[in-house]
């Protein structure tokens, strides 16, 4: 059983109990999944089975999310999961007031991650050490937020404003969420998160952990095709013995012409159409070869003549 697994996580677990709920369901112990969510989150994660946990660095990095943002409230953790540390009434916000301000979140950003979050500082989580009542600097980093849709406003003491965010890796809608209560003067919370799309799996074609219990029973779980999560790379085919060479290890010289291929990775197959593994061409003295970054499948010994 090798590929990947478009789960429907549920509210409630993390992303490692996730991945050690479908160890046990399908019996690998190789499982590893592709952008951690919050626990009170749901919505697409990626999952990877066998040899497939190798390809998850490959995998595209683009994500969107429907989200809940609750204005009027600040909690230690930026989202309802935390202690709330100060209310203030924001019955005078109206959507109109509320949309120059989110708007400023389009765009390369600066962002400060929520202390409570899964990033290292000196070898240790942050929420670790928020938990132990360490004090760090949190470190800034640069998020791209490609598109930002208001989809419902709810007024009140406390307004709610339902956004569809599509962004790129690293970026933290609870983030968005606090950030844009402080630009308000009012403090904000991310109230509910979905994650509608992730390294290129939707919403739509997600399977519960109980769909995929079913499937398992019933016989008729197949694990989605390498390939088939990695259609955004390019891809080059290799002759017989090309790709013998290649998935041995060796280098080989490439005449094609793929753009900017020296920091992308590539697909590489053989003439078959059989997935080989993820390819890189770099420059050398006699010209640009094709090396291996991994070999995913060996291919056989090619017969005399070919």
């Amino acid at each position: 059983m090798q590929g990947f697994l478009n789960l429907n996580k549920p509210a409630g677990l993390t992303s490692h109990d996730c991945v050690a709920r479908v160890r046990r369901l399908v019996r690998l112990k190789r499982v590893g999944h592709g952008g951690t969510l919050d626990p009170a989150a749901t919505g697409v994660l990626p999952i990877a089975l066998g040899k497939a946990t190798r390809l998850l660095q490959f995998l595209q990095s683009d994500k969107a999310y429907q989200a809940t943002i609750r204005l009027g409230v600040r909690t230690t953790t930026d989202d309802l999961e935390g202690e709330v540390i100060a209310t203030k009434s924001a019955t005078t916000l109206t959507l109109e007031s509320v949309l120059p301000l989110l708007q400023q979140f389009k765009g390369k950003i600066q962002q400060v991650p929520p202390i409570y979050s899964a990033i290292q500082v000196k070898g240790k989580r942050l929420y670790e050490l928020a938990r132990a009542g360490e004090t760090v600097e949190v470190p800034v980093r640069t998020v791209e937020i490609y598109h930002i849709e208001v989809l419902d406003w709810r007024s009140g003491e406390f307004p709610e404003i339902d956004v569809a965010i599509a962004c790129g890796t690293g970026t933290y809608i609870r983030a968005i969420a606090r950030d844009l209560g402080e630009s308000l003067n009012t403090g904000g919370v991310l109230a509910s998160l979905i994650r509608t799309q992730s390294s290129g799996f939707n919403l739509a074609d997600s399977l519960t952990l109980d769909e995929l219990e079913t499937q398992l029973q019933e016989g008729t779980f197949q694990p989605i095709p390498p390939v088939a999560a990695l259609e955004h790379l390019a891809a080059v085919t290799l002759l017989a013995e090309a790709a013998y060479r290649w998935c041995l290890g060796q280098r080989i010289p490439w005449h094609g012409t793929l753009p900017d291929t020296s920091t992308k990775a590539i697909r590489v197959h053989d003439e078959d159409g059989t997935f080989l593994g993820i390819g890189q061409v770099i420059p050398s003295e006699i010209g640009q070869l094709l090396i291996p970054q991994m070999v995913f499948e060996q291919t056989g010994v090619p017969q005399k003549g070919n």
